[in-house]
């Protein structure tokens, strides 16, 4: 019994620390503004390099769901 009780305290902290992370990361993405460059140099990092259909299609997705965000 002794060995139950951390190891669900562990269990319970990772899934409420996973949620709390997941909460917190949307709510940031939401609320951030980008312009094309920006938006160009974070797929860069990622290793995609963007053309400018998928650049004008990344910026708009971005501001819809900022407007859909604030509607909230």
């Amino acid at each position: 019994m002794n060995i139950v009780i951390p190891i669900i305290t562990f269990v319970v902290g990772a899934v409420a620390g996973f949620a709390i992370g997941v909460f917190y990361l949307r709510k940031q993405f939401a609320n951030m503004a980008m312009d094309q460059k920006q938006i160009q140099q974070m797929a860069r990092k990622m290793g995609m390099n963007l053309n400018q259909k998928q650049l004008n299609q990344m910026s708009r997705m971005i501001n819809n769901m900022n407007r859909y965000k604030k509607k909230k």
